[in-house]
């Protein structure tokens, strides 16, 4: 059987300071572990129909919607922190199902709070792969 729902905490471990992220429930969230994938790309075929094979690494990620506690918690602040360093986190993602993955990066892309909702789009990224450490 497999078990889907929410994610329950998103933490992590930064030279700048440890934070701790809570995913808003009942919203997607999206799990790629990286690693290395073929190109999809038809014309990647020879004279002969044979087929190329063209293998790249890329990076983890991870999309979620987050909560943001602008008068305490100051989420937004503490992730466009971790955004800016060259350094990166270790950041872990806890799900209701019992796994936990775990994963060297930061915050990518745009960081912006819905002030009317109280959530930050979050993405992370980083290289090698997102592993699974329980469940």
């Amino acid at each position: 059987m497999a078990t889907g729902g929410d994610v329950l905490e998103i933490t992590c471990n930064h030279p700048l300071g440890d934070g701790v992220f809570f995913a808003k429930a009942n919203e997607d969230s999206m799990y790629d572990f990286g690693g290395f994938r073929s190109d999809d790309d038809s014309n990647m075929v020879d004279g002969s129909g044979q087929m190329i094979d063209k293998i790249n690494q890329t990076r983890w990620a991870f999309e979620a919607t987050v909560s943001h506690d602008a008068n305490i918690k100051e989420e937004l602040s503490k992730l466009v922190l971790y955004a800016r360093s060259p350094v990166q986190g270790v950041w872990t993602i806890s799900h209701v199902n019992g796994t936990v993955y775990k994963g060297t990066g930061k915050p990518v892309g745009d960081l912006s709070s819905n002030g009317n909702a109280a959530t930050i789009a979050l993405k992370l990224a980083g290289g090698g792969s997102l592993v699974k450490i329980l469940g």
